[in-house]
Parts: C-alpha cells; sequence; structure tokens
C-alpha cells in the first residue's frame, strides 16, 4: 500500500538485490569482504570508485524530481518591515456582509440536519430549506477553495474555466435536489432509509 503513494518504494521493492541483500541468502566471503567496515578502509581509492559505480544508487524516500505546479513567486517586501498590512475597501459582495452570510448558511445547516432525523421529516419546505443551504454551502466552500488554490493574478484562464466549472455544477446539483425532492423520498427520508438499510 506504501508504494501507492509513494512510487520509490515500488522501484526497490522489484530491483534484483545482490546475494547479500538477500533475506536468507547464502553465506558468501565475497560479500563480506565488500561489505566490512575494515575492508573499506584499507581498499584504494580507484577501487572504492569503481564498487562505487557500480552499485545503484537508491535515494531513500525522493526518487523522482521534484514538480512544482505552481512555483512561488519571488520574495519581495513592499514598503518596510514595519508597515501594516494592507486592508481592502469593504464591498457589500466582499466584505463583512459576505462572512455573515456565510456564517449564517453553516450555523443554519446545523438544526436542520438534526432536526429531520429527531423528529421526523416535518413538512417539504424544511426539506427544500435543507436542500437550498446543503447547495449554498458547498458552492461557497469549493469556491474559497478555488479562490485560495487557483488565485487570478497567477493562472487567470485555469481560475475562470473552474468558476464556471462550479457554476455547472453547482446549477446541476440544485436540479437534481429539485427533481429528487419533489418526484422521489427527498433528502431526509432518503438518508433515513440509507441508515436503517
Amino acid at each position: 500500500m506504501a508504494s501507492v503513494f509513494r512510487p520509490g518504494l515500488l522501484r526497490q521493492a522489484c530491483q534484483p538485490q545482490s546475494a547479500s541483500q538477500r533475506m536468507l541468502s547464502t553465506f558468501t566471503s565475497s560479500s563480506t569482504v565488500r561489505s566490512s567496515p575494515l575492508a573499506q578502509q584499507i581498499r584504494p581509492s580507484f577501487v572504492r570508485k569503481a564498487i562505487a559505480e557500480q552499485t545503484p544508487r537508491i535515494a531513500a524516500f525522493h526518487a523522482t524530481r521534484r514538480q512544482q505546479i505552481l512555483p512561488p513567486l519571488p520574495q519581495k517586501i513592499q514598503g518596510t518591515l514595519n508597515d501594516p498590512a494592507p486592508v481592502p475597501d469593504p464591498a457589500p459582495a466582499h466584505g463583512g456582509y459576505h462572512w455573515t452570510f456565510e456564517r449564517v448558511i453553516a450555523t443554519g445547516l446545523v438544526p436542520l440536519c438534526l432536526a429531520p432525523f429527531a423528529a421526523g421529516s416535518l413538512n417539504p419546505v424544511m426539506d427544500a430549506t435543507l436542500c437550498a443551504l446543503l447547495v449554498l454551502h458547498s458552492h461557497i466552500g469549493f469556491e474559497s477553495c478555488i479562490i485560495d488554490y487557483f488565485p487570478r493574478y497567477r493562472v487567470p484562464l485555469v481560475h475562470s474555466i473552474a468558476q464556471w466549472l462550479l457554476r455547472a455544477g453547482t446549477v446541476v446539483l440544485g436540479i437534481a435536489l429539485y427533481s429528487f425532492e419533489t418526484n422521489d423520498v427527498g433528502i431526509t427520508e432518503a438518508v433515513k432509509k440509507l441508515w436503517h438499510a
């Protein structure tokens, strides 16, 4: 399983080993002479170089070249070290109202997720509200991930493609949940049936 996460381990495991490294191998005198510390000190330098060139070098953890998706920009300080961080101008879409709206949605999801399972599905309006808040909450969360990991000033094309894919996915999710609520049992009943199955 570790080889899935670190392909270098798989390469080390599949590499043919010498007789001295194999488990339960025969004890050979040539392997002990090569690997003994005294032989390492007495051996001439040209022989040590020849042996070092013959033996494969295996990196412990990083066997492949490191590639960064977004290499860091040059680190520079604008102004002096003691200047405070600039505060952005308040805007209704990105300021305090935006964060308050996100917090209201997140805290509103807590009772809406617990109430239908504690008291049963009370009415379709509550089910629809739960679906709408789930769609909004997931959209805001994924939008934050896109803004953080694909900033507009670094990768403008990837940023806009990801934003449009998110918008399309949100619309598809909203339509799918609406269809599920109107034509089927609804989200809370479906979770109840899955829980008791």
